[in-house]
């Protein structure tokens, strides 16, 4: 079996080291040969240009497809790997196109497996933990009302004056902040059409306590039933959503202003300027640490008094090995290729696992690239 590996971007490189140098066979395709020679040549010499029709040429039963491309190219990746027989794996979100392959792939044995990287990916597994331990806890009760936070976020090590930098084209950031999200809160759906709107405070129970902006992204109610809520069940909170640094909103305050007059051909070059301008301004230096902080947190209450309380916590940053957003991505990305490649992932398309031995598997690999990860009891 080939492991058929799509795209060395910088997030890509540790998951995709972790596989060659374990002993797979692995192909790397590339749209440029030299940057993917320049990630792993000293690896392997099995590096070709990518083009779907090149790749199809040589795709095999069995193999495994990974998209590391950008989205456009998720879809098409998997339907080709279904019509080959072929197994395939992503980090990003499961869109519905992808969604409806899962007959197609269940007919054809294989296995598209999505959403396992840092978010989504390592935050399912704490949410699907947590909701584990809950159901077997003492405390459990179909009635108790139930809150749902989980934040992530990449942010500098060293603060900045603009609360933020980019490790690729901000392009993608800017463009988030014209994306709406729904949520709930306080028993009711949130729907907002800008962050800024719904930004607040959340305070991490890190080794030492730190406050963070915070707000929704996306939609989070589809996650409801991802995790195992039952419909029944009175939920106050229940959020997905992104973290930042303290002060973030007022350093971008002029950013919002402006994201928020742009429309058409017209706005689009203004994004692409202003992107330009904060690559130029806002970038990480040549080894200077990055940050990743992602909390997940269950809260239950009952008669107006919490009865359970417990937050899943990680702090990981930049260090000799490579930025943290890297390892934390394109090695969840590695552990789904080996989970796929030894049987332990049933045929459909999935985003990352709920059983708890792979998620005890992965955790305990996760836990070797962070410098902090525990699961905080608080519960008053």
């Amino acid at each position: 079996m080939t492991i058929h590996w799509c795209g060395t971007g910088l997030s890509a490189i540790p998951g995709l080291r972790r596989l060659i140098e374990g002993g797979k066979t692995v192909t790397v395709w590339n749209r440029t040969v030299e940057k993917a020679r320049e990630a792993v040549g000293d690896l392997t010499d099995d590096i070709r240009a990518f083009d779907i029709d090149t790749l199809g040429a040589v795709l095999e039963k069995g193999d495994i497809v990974v998209s590391m491309l950008p989205g456009d190219w998720h879809v098409p990746l998997a339907e080709l790997a279904i019509s080959k027989g072929a197994n395939f794996v992503s980090s990003s979100y499961i869109a519905p196109e992808m969604r409806a392959l899962d007959d197609s792939a269940k007919a054809a044995g294989v296995v598209l497996v999505n959403e396992v990287g840092l978010d989504p990916g390592i935050d399912h597994l704490m949410a699907h933990a947590l909701m584990a331990d809950y159901r077997a806890s003492d405390a459990f009760d179909p009635a108790n009302h139930l809150s749902f936070l989980s934040y992530c976020g990449g942010v500098p090590k060293i603060p900045n004056d603009f609360r933020y930098k980019f490790s690729w084209s901000p392009l993608g950031v800017l463009k988030a902040l014209r994306s709406p999200s729904r949520s709930l809160k306080d028993y009711a759906e949130l729907k907002v059409d800008r962050p800024w709107d719904a930004i607040s405070t959340y305070t991490a129970p890190l080794p030492e306590v730190e406050d963070f902006e915070v707000y929704p992204n996306r939609d989070s109610l589809p996650f409801m039933a991802e995790y195992g809520f039952d419909p029944a069940w009175p939920v106050k909170d229940f959020v997905r959503g992104t973290l930042r640094l303290g002060g973030w909103a007022e350093a971008w305050a002029d950013v919002f202003k402006e994201v928020e007059t742009l429309t058409g051909p017209e706005g689009d070059a203004r994004l692409k300027e202003m992107s330009d301008q904060f690559w130029d301004e806002n970038a990480y230096d040549e080894g200077e640490p990055d940050r990743v902080i992602l909390c997940v947190d269950l809260n239950a209450e009952k008669d107006g008094l919490e009865v359970w309380h417990k937050t899943y916590v990680m702090d990981a940053w930049g260090d000799e090995r490579g930025t943290a957003m890297a390892r934390l991505v394109s090695i969840t990305v590695a552990l789904a290729v080996e989970a796929v490649l030894a049987g332990r992932i049933e045929p459909g398309v999935h985003a990352a696992p709920s059983a708890p031995a792979l998620i005890g598997d992965w955790m305990a690999e996760i836990g070797t690239l962070v410098q902090h990860l525990e699961i905080v009891d608080q519960t008053a």
